[in-house]
């Protein structure tokens, strides 16, 4: 057994220009509530929780933090994927001998765990955790953050998302087998789906790749030069190179949680009616009605395990470039492929109507 076959999540931190704003979006409308803080002189964070989610959110106060680069580069967005492990000093000393780049070495903090840092694509890095002692739920805080006084704390909402399903990540057109490459030969995960999807003249390059734990789920896509430019062209340009396109969070009732969101003002792509019409013919529902899924323009997939139901959020970054998923899974394992398609129209649609509207 290797060092990595009990990769976890430990937390996702995006990197932000204003810290307010990105948490009053997350707490108003999303329901997570901050919960921890680290303020040094060269950045804020805050951490965030709803379910078994844990978000940091990073703003640079200093021109020459790694927060401030990332998001002169990219706007806010995904900067580290943080996995956890039993054993930091020993996986990161196996990922450096297997090809992995190195951020920064084995610290040993006040708590007793161990953090290291390696590179992931692009400007994302992972740091690696050791998980606390005892804590079997998650719900540690991650090193160096100190809880917020309860009275700072916002009180918590119904709890819509329960976990982080997957990441999809856009890679430059060539880079596809290179960064599965690294992730399976780096870090024991295996590829579980990969397909060729054409919409009309546009076409991309899927591959799923999962650690061994099968709790770490990466979606990489990568544009396939032979058709037209489409939307992961345009990721790769307006973002400024590889990064996450979306995050999916898992909810265990889609049709509350989308209803609730989009009261407190969420916006979620639009489905063509048609998609629903069809539906019947080709599904057999075997959780929520046809007429619930239409109004809130849920999309609905299986496999021979189950079905799944899945929505994308629109996105509101100024770039126009990460959004979010919140997905149901009632059995299915896999990640609604046959849904791409229907995904992909609806983006190519809501960029032209704001194209239009631009004239």
């Amino acid at each position: 057994m290797t060092h990595s076959s009990h990769l976890g999540i430990s937390h996702v931190e995006c990197h932000v220009a204003d810290l307010a704003t990105a948490t009053a979006d997350l707490v108003d409308r999303y329901g997570f509530r901050a919960v921890a803080r680290a303020t040094d002189t060269d950045a804020d964070s805050l951490v965030l929780r709803q379910g078994r989610i844990t978000l940091v959110l990073t703003e640079a106060r200093s021109s020459g933090h790694p927060a401030a680069d990332y998001v002169r580069a990219h706007g806010d967005g995904v900067a580290d994927i943080a996995l956890t492990c039993p054993d930091v000093p020993a996986l990161f000393a196996d990922a450096l001998a297997r090809g992995a780049v190195p951020i920064a070495p084995p610290r040993l903090h006040p708590d007793g765990r161990h953090t290291a840092v390696i590179g992931g694509f692009g400007d994302v890095v992972h740091t690696l955790v050791e998980p606390a002692a005892g804590d079997e739920g998650g719900r540690a805080l991650p090193p160096g953050f100190t809880p917020l006084p309860a009275a700072d704390q916002v009180a918590p909402q119904d709890e819509l998302l329960d976990e982080l399903d997957h990441f999809a990540i856009c890679v430059t057109a060539g880079q596809l087998a290179a960064t599965v490459a690294y992730y399976t030969e780096v870090l024991d995960f295996a590829v579980v789906f990969t397909e060729l999807i054409r919409v009309g003249a546009q076409a991309m390059e899927s591959t799923v790749v999962q650690s061994a734990s099968g709790q770490v789920t990466f979606t990489l896509i990568e544009p396939d030069t032979s058709g037209e430019a489409g939307q992961i062209d345009r990721f790769l340009a307006e973002h400024g190179g590889p990064g996450v396109q979306h995050v999916a969070y898992r909810s265990g009732d889609i049709v509350r949680a989308v209803g609730t969101l989009r009261e407190r003002g969420v916006e979620f792509l639009a489905v063509p009616d048609a998609y629903y019409t069809l539906l019947a013919d080709r599904l057999d529902l075997a959780r929520h009605s046809t007429s619930e899924l239409h109004e809130l323009s849920v999309l609905v997939d299986e496999d021979h395990d189950g079905q799944l139901f899945q929505i994308f959020t629109r996105s509101t970054h100024p770039r126009r470039t990460l959004f979010h998923e919140v997905i149901e899974r009632f059995g299915a394992r896999t990640f609604g492929n046959g849904n791409i398609k229907a995904l992909y129209e609806a983006v190519e649609a809501e960029r032209a109507g704001v194209e239009e509207a631009l004239r």
